[in-house]
């Protein structure tokens, strides 16, 4: 069900918070087993909230358009009493203090928690395969990955875990899997919700946002978490969702000429591309090719720019303060054995990339470089944004790949990204959209929009649905 369908189904008391929430946690117990979404399952506390809920229902009084509805969350965002362990060994046993500004605000719509879920470890990764505790699978086929890094997350509302999840996004890591697991995934403009409880990847660039099953379920969820937090300083403050209505006639989309010259794994994701775009102009889209010159650079950009970061943030966990502690003769010996044991080989990898960019005699070179490219990506991006309204383009060059096919090459993975993190880079709101399937594995259209119009893309995506349309291609048709 939606979340629209589930806030009347309580309020006409076709069914309770309590047995919607039980469903729920028995598919999870029944099924999770073979795909591993989730890490953690908050029964106790789903039913408490559920049950307070069903009070408030029987005493007739008004409840929140979310409230009673089960959602799921990553676990690098922190939920007060529960475990974080961003998927790292390192934080195998800590325990969250607090709660983050998006938990809060949804408690404060009586929403229930059902759990943390699955992801590449610090999020670190694009297939879900990088976590300390086992890869997540993908529901429309178990011997594939769900994307990531937030693949739990996209997993556990694909296989009806959850109503909803919230992931976060540095450089795709919505919109990927939510592309692969067939549903939809928004990555918020930089500072529309607040990061303060996200376990910080890489501070300019992570956003958190929702994974729903409907364009009308992420607005919702979108609306319900985002503005501003005193709690984070980049959050910023926006007028509400107008409930904007308008027709796809005379809207200018672009399509990105350098996304386009390059050929996508699949040929058939290609056909199903171009048949979505091709709907948009016959709902009245104008169609217009764009140039964004400098984004053939934003992946080599983006990889110099986030493991600067990552080294920088994830420097905090030395066995010190909090989490995995190894033992050792001095205090060397404990940050060494601490960190060598406690991180998997991927942010191992990026915290030693990051150090390099960072260090004397390069920091010039890559990072301060990286930056600059990063400026000239966002005045392409300005420029074609004075001619269209929003950018369509493939969220992924490939269809959800087998798992292990890329674990032991990290440039074939880094690849992943390539459509993804320019709008990380530069802050940008962008939409993740089903379109169809080759064979049973999904695709995704992605929607670029300018700052702070994630009204304009939802609502996009949204006219889209609702014109039911779901390209298959099984066999070449």
């Amino acid at each position: 069900m939606t979340v629209k369908e589930i806030h009347q189904g309580l309020i006409k008391k076709e069914f309770s918070a309590t047995e919607l929430c039980r469903t729920y946690l028995d598919k999870i117990k029944k099924e999770d087993r073979k795909i591993n979404a989730f890490l953690t399952v908050s029964e106790e506390l789903a039913v408490f909230q559920a049950r307070e809920v069903d009070d408030l229902i029987f005493q007739k009084k008004k409840i929140p358009f979310l409230a009673g509805v089960p959602y799921a969350v990553k676990d690098n965002i922190l939920v007060d009493g529960i475990s974080c362990t961003a998927a790292s060994k390192i934080l195998k046993n800590y325990i969250a203090p607090y709660s983050a500004t998006v938990i809060e605000k949804l408690n404060n719509q009586a929403a229930v928690i059902l759990g943390k879920t699955n992801l590449d470890e610090f999020a670190l990764g694009s297939s879900t395969e990088n976590s300390a505790f086992g890869p997540t699978k993908n529901p429309h086929d178990l011997s594939r990955v769900p994307g990531g890094s937030s693949g739990g997350s996209a997993a556990a509302v694909a296989a009806d875990f959850s109503v909803f999840t919230l992931g976060s996004d540095t450089g795709g890591s919505i919109r990927e899997p939510a592309a692969f697991c067939g549903v939809v995934g928004l990555k918020p403009t930089y500072g529309a919700v607040s990061r303060y409880g996200l376990i910080a990847f890489a501070s300019s660039l992570d956003q958190i946002g929702p994974i729903t099953k409907t364009v009308q379920d992420c607005q919702i969820v979108f609306n319900a978490i985002r503005g501003k937090d005193p709690f984070d300083s980049t959050s910023v403050e926006r007028p509400a969702f107008k409930n904007l209505k308008f027709k796809i006639k005379n809207l200018k989309v672009g399509l990105p000429k350098e996304y386009f010259d390059r050929k996508l794994d699949d040929p058939r994701m290609e056909k199903i591309i171009e048949k979505a775009i091709k709907k948009y102009q016959e709902l009245g889209a104008e169609i217009k090719e764009v140039s964004l010159p400098h984004t053939k650079h934003a992946l080599e950009a983006y990889y110099i720019i986030a493991p600067s970061e990552v080294s920088a943030n994830l420097a905090r966990f030395d066995g010190m303060k909090y989490g995995f502690s190894g033992s050792g003769k001095n205090l060397l010996d404990v940050y060494l054995k601490s960190r060598g044991e406690g991180f998997g080989p991927e942010p191992k990898r990026r915290i030693m990339l990051g150090t390099y960019a960072l260090s004397a005699g390069y920091y010039e070179a890559y990072y301060l470089k990286a930056q600059k490219v990063r400026a000239l990506i966002k005045e392409d991006f300005e420029k074609a944004f004075k001619e269209v309204d929003v950018m369509l383009s493939p969220v992924s060059p490939f269809l959800p790949f087998k798992m292990g096919e890329r674990v032991k090459n990290p440039l074939a993975m880094y690849l992943v990204d390539i459509y993804t993190d320019s709008a990380n880079l530069v802050g940008l709101p962008a939409l993740s959209l089903p379109v169809g399937k080759v064979g049973k594995l999904p695709v995704g259209l992605q929607i670029m929009g300018k700052h702070f119009e994630e009204e304009k893309i939802l609502e996009i995506g949204r006219l889209f649905e609702e014109e039911k349309v779901f390209y298959c291609d099984s066999a070449g048709t």
